[in-house]
């Protein structure tokens, strides 16, 4: 997304050996107060997460409240700053938490046996599906803060939100590079304008949801979305030598018909 402008420890090679993308960490980038030292402070740490993510969809960055999340779950404003230092921090958590989960149902469903063209298809249409799956809340405060490089949620933890983004799209660039080793994927255009030529489309498709709330058929519209980056990112080769596929198999058909004897 704009490659998200559509998660921070130091990334992974796309094409590591495991064959699988980086994953985001971000303990780092946006620690905890405290570490949960029981289970049931790590279950209040879980619930925190649970209901932040529900505020924050609902209500954006700047009108929700660690207030209303404590409500909610009928604690303490202060216990909810035991575990999080600010709504800034847990926003971020929030965030990578639901790219995490993200990625982790791309890598698991991944059909690496199939096509690369079929493996794109399913990327897009789960990043559709997952992005919306909650509603748009959640969507249009990643896109937003996105856009405006996360300024909402202060430099440096905006600063933080982009990097989460450039993590986010590790699946996507892991599947590229592997195209272009098979030879299915062209290798004269920088992968980073490849990533943005998916990316981009789809975070209009998304404001498009967004601003109209109009609901839209997914699995349709990422079959449509492929069918026209395809072309584009299709290495020549290959595509002549599925064109001469084509003719081949329409030669033996055509030849077969031919000799066909009539009843």
């Amino acid at each position: 997304m704009n490659a998200p402008t559509l998660i921070a420890s130091k990334p992974k090679s796309a094409s590591n050996a495991g064959g699988k993308a980086a994953k985001p960490r971000l303990a780092a980038a946006a620690p905890q107060r405290r570490s949960p030292a029981s289970a049931k402070a790590e279950q209040r740490v879980r619930d925190i997460l649970r209901v932040g993510r529900e505020v924050f969809a609902e209500r954006g960055f700047e009108r929700a409240t660690t207030i209303e999340i404590a409500q909610r779950l009928g604690i303490s404003e202060a216990t909810v700053f035991t575990y999080f230092h600010s709504k800034r921090d847990l926003c971020i958590r929030v965030i990578g938490d639901w790219y995490d989960e993200i990625i982790d149902t791309i890598e698991t469903g991944l059909p690496r046996e199939a096509s690369v063209r079929e493996q794109l298809e399913f990327v897009v249409q789960t990043h559709l599906r997952l992005f919306l799956i909650q509603g748009t809340g959640l969507c249009a405060l990643v896109l937003s803060e996105g856009r405006t490089k996360g300024q909402g949620l202060g430099l440096e933890l905006g600063q933080t939100l982009v990097e989460l983004q450039r993590h986010y799209t590790a699946p996507l660039m892991d599947l590229l590079v592997r195209g272009q080793a098979s030879g299915a994927v062209r290798q004269d255009i920088p992968l980073r304008l490849m990533r943005s030529l998916v990316f981009g489309p789809m975070e209009h498709i998304l404001w498009e949801v967004i601003a109209t709330g109009r609901q839209i058929d997914i699995p349709s519209s990422a079959r449509d979305l492929v069918a026209l980056l395809w072309p584009a990112l299709q290495a020549p080769e290959q595509e002549l030598g599925e064109l001469r596929q084509m003719k081949a198999g329409l030669r033996a058909l055509l030849e077969g018909g031919a000799q066909t004897p009539r009843g």
